[in-house]
């Protein structure tokens, strides 16, 4: 793509705000800051990836992938702010599915183990999981709103933190998990996800392209369901006091 062909998908931009303003929407500050940083953010992590790349030092890519890690964790953990030490979890939940993935996947050769490989694929495996955390969170805050009373009866009636939560997490692990299914299902019928599109573009043989996002679809799968099982065993004390009162998403406690 040409400099020249960059600068003009601007008017996407500009559509999406003359739509704001028509509409009185009140999001073209926030459009025109999400646009700048966008292309600042990708245009450094392109020059630095460049670097990486020729360098092809595994501390390189340690360092990318915690990177990776810490934004990810700080950004879903503010779905749920009031819960101390909430990021701490994500990040372990995400680096535990990350080793794992990433075992797996070097483990068996289904993959080089070359930063061409290894951070994309980390990139897309940390960037779903964290979308996974997100959607834990607000399910989280949803049920301890929802289920407040049948937690406190268990509580009174001898039950302990996590037993009183267990059914609560299960059903916020299953609905973080619902689209990451609905994905699958639907890939390549409703959509020809990103990865399959740019090597597509870029001229790749399509059969080859979709054994890759074969792959990738496979692996958003498993590491959703082990980000979504982890962080909830991991955050299910949490959602107590240390007097095991029930913290509630506005951040007050109950009594």
């Amino acid at each position: 793509m040409s400099n020249w062909a960059l600068v003009c998908t601007l008017v996407f931009v500009g559509v999406t705000m003359a739509l704001s303003l028509r509409q009185k929407l009140g999001l073209e500050k926030e459009i025109a800051v999400g646009t700048i940083r966008s292309a600042v953010q990708l245009l450094l992590v392109g020059y630095v990836l460049h670097f990486v790349f020729d360098t092809n030092h595994p501390l390189f890519i340690v360092l990318i992938v915690a990177g990776m890690i810490a934004v990810a964790a700080w950004n879903a953990g503010s779905r749920a702010k009031h819960i101390p030490g909430i990021r701490l979890r994500i990040a372990v939940s995400l680096a535990c599915t990350e080793a794992v993935t990433m075992a797996l996947l070097l483990g068996f050769g289904i993959i080089d183990p070359t930063p061409q490989y290894i951070i994309p694929v980390s990139g897309i495996t940390i960037g779903s999981s964290m979308i996974v955390c997100g959607l834990f969170l607000n399910q989280m805050k949803r049920e301890m709103e929802a289920s407040r009373g049948e937690i406190e009866a268990l509580l009174s009636l001898g039950a302990s933190a996590r037993q009183a939560i267990r059914a609560s997490v299960k059903r916020s692990v299953r609905s973080s998990m619902i689209p990451t299914i609905d994905g699958m299902k639907t890939v390549g019928l409703v959509q020809l996800p990103g990865m399959m599109t740019g090597m597509i573009v870029a001229g790749a043989d399509p059969i080859e392209a979709v054994r890759y996002q074969i792959l990738i679809m496979f692996v958003l799968a498993s590491s959703a369901a082990l980000t979504a099982m982890l962080l909830g065993r991991l955050s299910e004390r949490l959602w107590f006091t240390k007097d095991e009162c029930l913290r509630l998403p506005e951040g007050r406690h109950t009594s």
